[in-house]
Parts: C-alpha cells; structure tokens; sequence
C-alpha cells in the first residue's frame, strides 16, 4: 500500500504544482511581452487563482463528499489538465485571467481528496508521515520544474509555429489529462475495492483500519456551535498567522524567476532555470529537516517562528545586496526559511480545541489562502511603482517576519498547548 497509494498522490500534487507555477517561466519567456502585461497585471493574475480557491473550495469539498475522492481527484485533473491546455492559445490579459481563475476552481477540492483516502487506507497514527510526502511535492516541483520549463521554453520555440511559453503550457497540461484518465483505473477509494490486494490482505487492512476508527470514535468529542470557532481568539489568530506567511510563500513561487533574471543582465532564460532550482531543492531539504528535529524534540513555536525570520532575513538581504551571487544566497535562504515552516506550523495549528477544530481549520486555510492573492500583486504593483525588485522583497520580508513574531505570541498564552483533563488512560 504505501509503495502503491502514497507515491501515485505525491505523483498527482507534484502535476498540480507544475501546472500551477507554469505561468511564472511563461513570464520570464516572453508571456508578458506577447500579452501586454505589465508585473502589476501579471501579479494580479497570477493572484487571482487564489480567488478561485477561496470561493469554490467548500463547494468542491461537497462534492468530493458525494462523488468520492477517486472520481472527483480523477476528473479534476481532466478539467485543469484541459483549462492548463487551452492557455496556450491565450490573446489577451483577460483571457489568462480567467482561465488561471478556473484553474485553481478545479483544483480547490484536490488536497481535501487525497487526504480523504488517506483516511481510507492509512491508521490515525501514521497519516502525518503520509500527509507529509505531499507538502514537499511543492518545493521539488518548482526544483525540478524550473530547468525543465525553461528548456522547453528556449529549445521548443516556435515548433508549429508557437512561442515556447505556449508549449510550456501543453507540456505540463498532457500529463495531468493523461493522469486523470489513469487515476480511474488505477486508484481505489478504499482496501476492499483494490483488485491489486488479495482477499486476505483485504480483510487485515480493514479489520486494523475498523479497530482504529472505533478507537478514536470512543473519544469523540462533540463539535461546538460554529459562533464559537468565530469568536474563538486562536482562530483568528492561526488565520492572521497564515495570511502574513503565503503571502510570502506566494510572493516567492509567483515571483523568484523574475528575481533571479533581474540580478544579473548575464542570466540567460536557461540559467534562471537552474538557479531557481537551487532555493526550492534547499528549501526541500529544510523542510524534512525541521520537521523531523521538531517531532524529535517535541518543539514547534520556535521551530516554526525561526523558519518565518529565516525567510524574511533572506529577502531583505536579497534587497540590500549589490552583488547578484550575494543576492542569490539571501534568496535561497528565504526559501529554506520559507519551507522549514511548513512542518511545525501546521503541527501548531491542528493543537486547537477539538469541538472547534473542523470549523477552525476551514477559516484559517480559507483566508489565509487570500495572502496568495495579496502576495504576488503587491509585489507586481511595487516593481511597477519603483521601478526594481527592491521595495517587494522588503515587503515580503517584513510579511514573513511579521508572521514569526505572531507565533512567538502563543508561548504566553494557553492557546500554545491544548490541555485535556479527566481523560482515562
């Protein structure tokens, strides 16, 4: 099972990632010149994909709930496959807009879906690993991702006739069709509907799957009015903590070619391509590491808080440095800082009242996925207003630390440890 089920989903969210920041090499490959972009027009669209997200994620979750997460998860991946397809053949600034728009509608419900059969096949206790190899699907998509995009995009130009942004679109839109397709035949929803388990290995995983359920089950607590996870003064302060960190998450994924061409008049389109690698394989490595020495040494605040100034040092010595090398360092250390994050702070924010939780988590995923909109458009319409890549990194930076210091807040207050009382052991 887990050689089976767990590296295809890593599979499927790597494809998503790829699709998801294709824009940004289109960028440095001649998109924004074809269409007319300005980096503030260009920041706003690529923004607006988080719009997509924040209105259609509930609904997609709904249906996921009816349909079931191998159909949903398959046809998913036909539709953005598609929608990433037809944006090859985009003319304008509003074409784009929309379809990168209904890019993310389509895949709002994808991470609910594959963590939906996690709980189909995997015990209570062993989901965070398997949540885990998701969450560094992002950082090796845009490692691997970079040279690769900027190779099709400098060597397929012009094949028939198309620029070689254009082809970036359908190289990374085929794959997700195709996987689609495959998704129906290949995934099973849960043990006892996989033709690839033979009866009895059906029957253990679901008699050891049932007795987990009937374990967590007996300790069930009842949920909350949902007025009480809105007045609920960790909510919000989790969801403001969100906010102020993908804004500079997004800021980097939507932004760092562009950073990294504007360092130097040297960097070829296909240089960028491999030194934007680097900070997200770096950024790949953090993360692993201070999840695991954050498990082992049962800490998250500093963990988390020391990932966010780490982050934000590195965009403000990227913007002060006046060598594009120095520059290149700084950048990579708001990627590790950046990344390093992921781990602990999301350990942090599933320690909050268990009657509020499903509702809470829903508000601070939900809103806090509106820093991805705020992130790369500000950052757009500062390099537009200024003229350079300067007064966004300091924005970006001062964002992610702002962040850190939030987290620090929890250690003086009872929101960092949830305490359970009269529980039989």
């Amino acid at each position: 099972m887990r050689w089976r089920i767990l590296p295809y989903l890593f599979i499927i969210y790597f494809v998503a990632f790829l699709d998801r920041s294709s824009i940004t090499y289109a960028s440095i490959g001649g998109m924004d010149k074809s269409l007319g972009l300005t980096a503030t027009t260009y920041g706003f669209i690529a923004g607006i994909f988080f719009i997509g997200y924040f209105i259609f994620g509930i609904p997609g979750n709904m249906v996921l709930e009816k349909v079931g997460a191998r159909k949903w998860i398959g046809l998913i991946l036909i539709l953005w496959g598609i929608v990433t397809l037809i944006t090859a053949f985009v003319h304008s600034a509003f074409e784009l807009g929309v379809l990168r728009f209904f890019l993310r509608v389509f895949e709002a419900a994808l991470f609910p879906g594959m963590t939906l059969i996690i709980t189909y096949w995997v015990r209570s206790a062993d989901r965070a690993a398997a949540v885990a190899l998701f969450m560094i699907a992002p950082p090796l998509a845009n490692s691997f991702g970079a040279p690769l995009a900027t190779w099709v995009i400098t060597q397929v130009h012009m094949f028939l006739n198309l620029d070689g942004w254009r082809w970036l679109f359908i190289v990374v839109g085929v794959p997700a069709v195709l996987l689609g397709f495959f998704t129906f035949w290949y995934l099973a929803d849960k043990p006892n509907k996989a033709k690839w388990l033979d009866e009895d290995e059906k029957a253990a995983l679901m008699d050891e799957l049932a007795l987990d359920q009937k374990l967590t089950s007996e300790d069930k607590i009842v949920g909350a009015p949902m007025a009480e996870a809105v007045k609920n003064g960790r909510v919000w302060k989790m969801t403001f903590i969100n906010v102020f960190y993908v804004v500079g998450l997004y800021g980097l994924t939507f932004w760092l070619p562009q950073m990294i061409k504007a360092l130097s008049a040297d960097f070829s389109t296909m240089t960028t391509g491999w030194l934007t690698a680097v900070p997200y394989l770096l950024g790949a490595i953090a993360l692993v590491l201070n999840s695991r020495h954050s498990d082992a040494t049962h800490e998250r605040i500093w963990h988390t808080a020391c990932g966010a100034f780490v982050g934000g040092i590195g965009f403000m010595g990227a913007a002060l440095s006046h060598s594009p090398w120095v520059s290149m360092v700084f950048l990579c250390f708001a990627a590790i800082g950046i990344y390093a994050w992921s781990g602990p702070y999301w350990a942090i924010t599933t320690m909050m009242d268990p009657r509020i939780a499903a509702i809470g988590l829903g508000i601070v995923n939900a809103l806090g996925n509106l820093g991805g909109f705020v992130g790369p458009y500000v950052v757009g319409w500062l390099k537009d207003f200024t003229g350079s890549q300067v007064a966004a990194m300091f924005f970006l930076s001062g964002s992610l630390i702002l962040a850190g210091l939030i987290v620090l807040t929890l250690r003086h207050s009872n929101d960092a440890v949830i305490k359970v009382e009269n529980v039989e052991v």
